[in-house]
């Protein structure tokens, strides 16, 4: 059975109807994104894997709306949601799913590997556990240069078992650098349960044989995730090194799109989805301070639904990429 278990939505002391709103905005923006994403996937528009973030939305929202122009976003596969948590437009990254031209990585890169240098965005990775060795250099970048920046580093409970996290651990405490590391736990890796998987399961705690502090945050909850990423990036870029937080979240669909997810039931993904979803929990809250009604909600709902099909459509229709563009940006041109 699942452990995230029932909470009270976060309180959100001192934040703003505009701050929450955003938020909200945002995560149902990733939802109705990654929905229409799995029905281009059923019509045979995207092709290879594709892996959905819906109920996980909370975690990148979170993080994301506390990061700043110096700091940088590198994840898994997982990444329709960070890329647009990041701000990047969904018509270009549905493109990119459809393999367009227009598409953030060109038609490129596809549903694992889209990057942004504008938006600071360094992918969308295949490679499990790539993200934390990669993120770790981006740390050592950021300390180098001076320039203030914080990497934000995601990876799964599936990933925090590769070796290359233990060592990108132990140099980014020998160095103390601005790295905040952010497990995504949604209970499952691939399709075994954290517990047949690891042997330590507060992963929290990964980080102690390096001297690296913990922390274990509600995932399904965008405040609390917002106000501990704060404090992560606060302690990190105050040049006391690592830290890594533990989202416990819950994933509503497969694995992968290709996943039938008979290593769980539909009873426990629809008590989650009924007792912890991260959107009703917003909608809640926005309720219970008297911030929006059922009109405004539904105002923001139907909006989102119009940029998603204008999204879809785009991605549809803008054309694909010429042959030629297969040997473009494979190296960096340098002047002689």
């Amino acid at each position: 059975m699942a452990r995230v278990a029932k909470a009270k939505p976060h309180d959100a002391p001192g934040a703003d109807r505009d701050l929450i709103l955003g938020l909200y905005r945002t995560m149902l923006l990733i939802r109705r994104f990654e929905e229409r994403a799995g029905q281009l996937y059923g019509m045979g528009l995207i092709g290879g894997f594709c892996h959905l973030y819906i109920g996980e939305e909370a975690v990148a929202v979170g993080v994301q709306s506390i990061t700043g122009p110096q700091d940088q976003i590198i994840t898994g596969y997982r990444d329709h949601g960070h890329m647009l948590a990041a701000g990047m437009d969904p018509k270009l990254v549905m493109a990119e799913l459809t393999g367009r031209a227009a598409g953030a990585a060109k038609g490129k890169g596809g549903s694992m590997h889209m990057f942004s240098a504008e938006k600071r965005f360094f992918g969308g990775h295949g490679i499990v556990g790539a993200p934390a060795s990669i993120g770790t250099g981006l740390a050592l970048a950021n300390r180098y240069r001076d320039n203030g920046g914080v990497a934000f580093i995601y990876f799964g409970d599936g990933a925090a078992n590769q070796g290359q996290v233990n060592e990108s651990f132990n140099m980014a405490e020998l160095w103390r650098l601005p790295a905040v590391y952010i497990i995504e736990n949604n209970q499952y890796a691939m399709g075994t349960s954290i517990e047949r998987a690891s042997s330590e399961t507060h992963l929290y705690r990964r980080g102690a044989s390096f001297n690296i502090p913990g922390r274990e945050v509600d995932g399904m909850d965008v405040m609390a995730v917002r106000e501990a990423a704060a404090e992560a990036a606060e302690h990190a870029r105050s040049g006391k090194g690592p830290i890594l937080l533990e989202m416990k979240t819950y994933r509503y669909r497969g694995h992968s799109m290709s996943d039938p997810g008979k290593y769980r039931t539909r009873e426990e993904i629809d008590e989650v989805r009924k007792q912890r979803d991260p959107i009703d929990h917003v909608e809640e809250l926005l309720r219970s301070k008297g911030m929006a009604d059922d009109a405004a909600l539904k105002a923001i709902d139907a909006e989102v639904r119009r940029m998603i099909a204008d999204a879809a459509e785009f991605a549809r229709t803008t054309p694909e990429p010429e042959a030629a563009e297969l040997y473009t940006d494979v190296y960096v041109e340098t002047a002689a």
